[in-house]
């Protein structure tokens, strides 16, 4: 399958490694090891084992025929139900491969950064399983606003760390956590949690997410007989988007479109349409910024959404004309969250509404006649964050 990279690392003029000293050898180790774990039979089959019994793979790809009702055009919607896996989202296909990983190495002690808190929960549940220490750090923000994922993560044995500077939110959990690997890098395994960071990072979670893309595939094909016309997901730092996206880059005919937090009056995080190269945390990425370069405030009303970077192989998918960018408003999303409950009698998580807000355009298309939605995660987490008229 095609991942477009050019070199070592990049996507285009995007990726690298772009970290302190300290961490080159853990980084170089970590490649080494992604390297030969996938050409491992062994490893390949601890992790389907893993993905089938632990994960509850394969999710189902499931047709939303009342959601297409009320849709524009006669596009047909077919959702990806990555909201039906253990711990409730797409994150733990992740986990569970950076984990052998960190097995592999000999890493005793895992840390992750968080944002909505189900890349935390799902790091913690892994880490349970294998009987490994875990240390989660998370926005003190979005430790207020996901309550029901801080109390899962500590109730797996986590201990949950609270970003206090800042936003106090994504962008400064993972700058905490990767403070915390920088002292600890000989013992402890770093799981970032998105295809973000610097290489192999963005290549690693890509190909633990793929599965949601393969999946997809032979679900679609065997459903409707052919290729979708189009795949729909969030993008935030962008790993369901990848991982739906990987099932079909080599595709020219199946268009990929990738919908960002467009926010409110506080701001946006729609880093793909409004931003400009920049380093953060580890890659050369499209990246929000202000006047003088620096970080930019970010708003979103998802917590897994609020972050000004964005994975670089989907800079660059985006700069190659392969992607096509949205975005969705809070308030957008929140409609789209609540006619899903209504119609369909499905929780989204608030990152998922960002796509499902979208189909109100994309289906108006007359080539948009075979839509595939990745349902990244269910909204349970986000039930205490939303406004009383949603529910009314």
């Amino acid at each position: 399958m095609s991942t477009e990279i050019t070199r070592a690392g990049r996507f285009g003029p995007f990726g690298g490694q772009y970290v302190p000293e300290t961490l080159m050898p853990a980084i170089t180790e970590l490649a080494a090891a992604h390297i030969e774990a996938l050409a491992d039979p062994a490893f390949a089959a601890e992790l389907d084992a893993l993905l089938a019994d632990f994960a509850g793979r394969p999710t189902p790809l499931y047709r939303a025929r009342r959601l297409e009702s009320v849709l524009p055009g006669e596009a047909q919607v077919w959702l990806k139900r990555e909201d039906l896996v253990h711990t409730g989202a797409h994150k733990l296909n992740n986990c569970l491969g950076q984990v052998l990983l960190a097995r592999r190495m000999g890493k005793r002690r895992i840390i992750a950064e968080t944002g909505a808190g189900q890349h935390g929960v799902a790091t913690a549940a892994v880490c349970a399983h294998f009987g490994l220490e875990c240390t989660v750090y998370m926005g003190e923000t979005d430790m207020q606003r996901q309550r029901p994922n801080v109390q899962r993560m500590r109730l797996f044995g986590a201990e949950v760390r609270p970003a206090l500077t800042g936003s106090r939110t994504l962008k400064d959990a993972t700058s905490e956590a990767i403070r915390d690997w920088v002292a600890s890098v000989a013992t402890t395994h770093y799981i970032i949690g998105s295809v973000v960071g610097p290489h192999p990072y963005p290549s690693l979670v890509a190909d633990f997410q793929a599965v949601i893309g393969r999946e997809a595939r032979e679900q679609i094909f065997a459903a409707a007989g052919r290729l979708p016309s189009h795949a729909l997901a969030c993008i935030g730092g962008g790993s369901n988007a990848m991982g739906l996206f990987r099932g079909f880059l080599d595709d020219g005919d199946v268009r990929l479109v990738g919908v960002e937090a467009g926010g409110g009056p506080e701001g946006h995080a729609a880093t793909l349409g409004k931003g400009d190269p920049g380093v953060l945390h580890g890659t050369l990425s499209l990246l929000l910024q202000d006047q003088d370069g620096q970080v930019a405030p970010v708003h979103s009303i998802s917590a897994g959404l609020d972050y000004p970077g964005v994975g670089p192989q989907l800079a660059h998918l985006k700069d190659s004309g392969r992607l096509a960018v949205a975005s969705a408003t809070d308030a957008e999303a929140l409609d789209a969250l609540r006619s899903l409950c209504r119609l369909e009698g499905i929780l989204p998580a608030l990152e998922t509404a960002h796509a499902l807000a979208h189909l109100q355009t994309l289906a108006a298309d007359p080539d948009a006649d075979l839509i595939v939605v990745n349902l990244s995660g269910r909204g349970d987490k986000d039930l205490d964050h939303l406004p009383p008229e949603v529910s009314a």
